[in-house]
């Protein structure tokens, strides 16, 4: 047999054939001021630059690493390389190593091709359109951005990770429900975001679990619409009012947790003082006085006399602008006693 021709030329060719991404071991040769040459074996030199490492100081001729190519030819005619990619990647590679069926991992996209595209040292990862997310969502918005996922299927022969962010997204959902009913009651004070307002009242997310609170329970004043007191995407504290675990439904106030302007009003009012006020409503046994201040308190029939066989029609009548006396107050109950003034004889 003739012997196969010792070809220097093809040799070099195939030193000299480098690609951008490839891993390589070598080995520092010369020490610049802007960086290092290194070898990558044979005739192949690479440039590191100073930048690259964080110990540039302590990197010295002889050390041995991996780096990456970034570029197959700078100004100088070297290839250009990466220490800390390198580093990356290994430490990718020692990840995706680990990973099994159902690990959760994070990763970042780098392009969108009929799902999210991803490396993890030399894994291939793909997490396909469907399996993106619960809801729909810009693809291209997800590129560089770190996602979390789980795993669904791996190929160790090829390098290959199939995973699901959107099955992760379920089991997260799951936990939080379960959580979230192990630990609501009423009095409760949460946080929420408003995913919805309708006229009577808005949606509310309290740690991914749709609860309501109603119009009559946003504030102390009446409102024409639940818009009046909140909006779209505002992340506001509340109270637990209601909690009908069977049905799951929960119900939340936002005004138990507001300062009441009524029980303020009745707070600054004096046992003893005299106020102006009108008549505003005629009952059996009395009347209730609208104060300057808005509190409305009742003027019992007693209050204003002994006798037995009184009618309040006697003292006073609808729309009477009149002075009384606060005889007693609860705050809390929203309640007022009144006396008719002696400045009224």
């Amino acid at each position: 047999m003739e012997k196969q021709k010792f070809d220097l030329e093809a040799i070099e060719s195939t030193f000299l054939n480098t690609k951008t991404g490839e891993l390589h071991d070598g080995v520092v040769v010369i020490k610049r001021e802007d960086g290092v040459i290194f070898n990558i074996g044979g005739k192949r030199d690479a440039f590191i630059a100073r930048e690259d490492f964080d110990d540039f100081e302590d990197v010295k001729i002889g050390d041995r690493f991996k780096v990456v190519i970034t570029k197959s030819r700078n100004d100088e005619g070297l290839i250009e390389a990466s220490k800390t990619q390198a580093d990356v990647m290994a430490l990718g590679m020692q990840n995706a190593q680990k990973l099994r069926l159902g690990s959760v991992f994070t990763f970042v996209p780098t392009e969108v091709n009929y799902g999210l595209i991803s490396k993890m040292g030399d894994y291939d990862i793909f997490v396909p359109k469907d399996e993106i997310s619960q809801h729909k969502v810009d693809l291209k918005s997800l590129i560089g951005k770190q996602q979390e996922a789980i795993v669904t299927e791996i190929d160790r022969e090829n390098k290959k990770i199939v995973a699901s962010c959107k099955l992760l997204q379920e089991q997260i959902s799951e936990q939080n429900q379960k959580l979230f009913w192990n630990s609501i009651f009423i009095n409760k004070i949460v946080k929420g975001t408003v995913k919805k307002v309708l006229n009577y009242g808005a949606f509310v997310d309290v740690d991914g679990v749709d609860c309501f609170v109603h119009i009559s329970d946003l504030s102390h004043k009446r409102l024409g619409s639940a818009s009046e007191a909140i909006k779209e995407g505002q992340t506001l504290t509340f109270k637990v009012i209601e909690v009908d675990r069977n049905a799951k439904k929960v119900k939340l106030g936002l005004k138990q947790i507001l300062p009441d302007p009524m029980v303020e009003s009745i707070q600054q009012l004096q046992v003893g003082g005299e106020y102006e006020g009108e008549v505003v409503k005629i009952l059996p046994f009395g009347a209730i006085v609208k104060l300057e201040n808005d509190v409305t308190g009742l003027l019992h029939i007693s209050a204003v006399t002994e006798r037995k066989d009184a009618s309040i029609y006697e003292f006073v009548h609808l729309g009477d602008k009149i002075m009384v006396e606060i005889l007693s107050k609860d705050a809390e109950e929203k309640k007022v006693s009144l006396g008719l003034s002696k400045k009224q004889d």
